[in-house]
């Protein structure tokens, strides 16, 4: 999320920890409106998004003994705040590349590497392409996941949320079975 002349904007980028975890890296295309209107040192949040989902107090024994249960939200996020400089140097580009290339290659049987590529050819895509350098000013983690609630209760919405068939239900119950007393 960044502010350009008094308007928010929010791009979806993947971005990497360098190796002192001072900085998140990433990389935009010279095409995206952001390149154009960004000025550097300009402050910035990026957010990093865990599972979430509604809990139903019908979820909660607790409900059935007293009714003072309201539905809420369960979440895990991080949110980073930081000053962004923009890096077009294509050594510093071809590396943050190659790192972020075999990070999410690592897994693959045949992982593809960036020198697959002609030379000529990352070349071409370096010049149409810059680099995102977030120094790390804050760190703030916000978990909800029933911490406030009796065991009872959190099994209650673990055993609820087990009955739905998507990830952020699966992932707020894993969660939140993790942390049950």
């Amino acid at each position: 999320m960044t502010q350009i002349n008094g308007e928010l904007c929010a791009d979806h980028l993947p971005f990497i920890l360098n190796d002192d975890n001072t900085k998140l890296l990433a990389h935009i295309s010279k095409a995206n409106p952001l390149w154009k209107k960004f000025k550097n040192a300009d402050d910035v949040m990026v957010i990093f998004q865990g599972p979430h989902h509604y809990i139903s107090p019908n979820w909660y024994p607790s409900k059935q003994e007293h009714h003072k249960e309201v539905p809420t939200w369960n979440y895990a996020v991080v949110q980073v705040q930081g000053s962004m400089e923009l890096n077009d140097d294509p050594e510093w580009l071809l590396s943050f590349l190659n790192n972020l290339t075999d990070k999410h290659e690592n897994d693959q049987e045949i992982p593809w590497k960036v020198s697959d590529a002609p030379d000529d050819y990352i070349a071409q895509q370096l010049k149409a392409i810059a680099g995102i350098e977030v120094t790390i000013n804050t760190i703030d983690a916000k978990w909800k996941m029933g911490q406030n609630k009796p065991a009872k209760d959190i099994k209650g919405a673990v055993s609820g949320l087990s009955e739905i068939d998507t990830n952020n239900a699966a992932g707020v119950a894993e969660l939140m079975n993790k942390h049950t007393d």
